[in-house]
């Protein structure tokens, strides 16, 4: 899911769940809105991107390089260390600034409980995979 949030000089691109070969086809629909915006400053938040593959990585150095064309500036906030070696690899990494300061908001908010472990007796056994 990929949303668009405008202010007078700014785009924001909020994109949650995956970033890829699958969700191309959207792709080129945002892109035309985001140019039609004609914004100087493009914010890519990749604070939910749980996947992105080439694909993905080229879709956003299509909205940076036609960001670039116009003298704008294109920010990724959020992303991980996975989705930038991606823009590494592609050989992309100049054409973004990236915000090392900016802190995801939790996916859930906060409930107050915390995962208790069970205790455990030495004759006990665990299936890891149920904790």
């Amino acid at each position: 899911m990929i949303e668009i949030a405008t202010s007078p000089t700014t785009t924001t691109l909020v994109i949650a769940g995956e970033l890829d070969l699958q969700e191309r086809d959207q792709f080129p629909g945002i892109a035309a809105r985001v140019v039609g915006l004609r914004r100087q400053l493009l914010v890519i938040d990749m604070c939910r991107v749980t996947f992105m593959d080439s694909t993905g990585a080229a879709f956003l150095i299509s909205l940076a390089d036609s960001g670039a064309k116009r003298g704008g500036a294109t920010v990724i906030r959020g992303a991980d260390e996975r989705d930038l070696f991606v823009l590494e690899v592609c050989g992309a990494m100049d054409l973004f600034r990236i915000d090392n300061e900016h802190r995801c908001e939790p996916a859930t908010p906060a409930t107050g409980f915390h995962m208790v472990t069970p205790r455990m007796n030495a004759t006990d056994r665990v299936d890891r995979r149920a904790i």
